[in-house]
């Protein structure tokens, strides 16, 4: 049976860390929204991960828990984690992005449906993905996972927490002005200059559907970055101004 006497911890001291990814691109971006997370306990991390089937022995009573996603990026902010490239590490939080979650380093889990969140090594730094328990093609089906002992978390019944949803109105007129400047304009322009009369008249409907379907197909690789929530009189505040470095 698995004892914390057994495991080799590694402390970590209260601090404050950037989590997830401004990068709303679908090739390039990450899990976001980017946002600040402010752990004010002491906690302690095992400095390797464990096989799930070693998980299941630990005593009933025992405080131990899968540490979460805040807390692990916290130690891995401070070069407290490795790991073998190509493996991968679960997490408490179950969710597909970051929406409506408290900032406090508790787990973030939006349902018993949502996806579980996972760190792949590679090259000596972890990504963050998402898989579903079935498994997703190139991930493994089980993880190992990481334990945490905290000392006191003392989570508040209001802790800050990021917005349940983004701005939909927003993000509808920022997806039309990127169609428009980047494909329909584009379309007619070229249209102008090297199609006849004719086509423009009797073949708009064509080169606005052109347009729309260029400027979606940008969101492959390219989008405005998203604010960065941040932790401002115990409330989250997007901010697009420089990261701050974390502590």
């Amino acid at each position: 049976m698995l004892d914390e006497t057994q495991i080799d911890w590694v402390s970590i001291e209260p601090g404050s860390v950037l989590v997830g990814s401004d990068n709303r691109s679908i090739l390039f971006g990450g899990i976001g929204p980017r946002h600040e997370v402010s752990i004010e306990y002491p906690f302690r991390i095992s400095g390797k991960p464990f096989d799930p089937k070693e998980i299941a022995s630990i005593e009933q009573n025992s405080d131990m828990e899968i540490v979460s996603d805040s807390e692990w990026e916290l130690a891995y902010s401070r070069g407290l984690l490795s790991g073998d490239d190509g493996s991968s590490e679960s997490l408490a939080d179950s969710a597909i992005d970051y929406w409506g979650k408290a900032c406090d380093g508790r787990p973030f889990v939006n349902d018993g449906n949502s996806p579980t969140l996972i760190r792949r090594w590679k090259s000596g730094k972890a990504q963050t993905l998402t898989v579903y328990s079935s498994g997703r093609i190139g991930e493994p089906i089980t993880s190992r996972v990481r334990l945490v002992l905290r000392e006191k978390s003392g989570w508040s019944e209001n802790p800050p927490c990021i917005p349940n949803r983004r701005n939909i109105s927003n993000l509808i007129f920022e997806e039309i002005l990127i169609c428009t400047i980047v494909g329909i304009l584009p379309s007619f322009v070229w249209a102008f200059f090297n199609a006849s009369p004719d086509y423009i008249r009797e073949g708009w409907l064509n080169l606005l559907l052109g347009g729309v379907f260029f400027g979606l197909f940008t969101m492959l690789f390219w989008r405005p970055r998203q604010p960065t929530w941040r932790i401002e009189s115990g409330r989250m505040t997007p901010s697009r101004t420089k990261k701050r470095r974390n502590t």
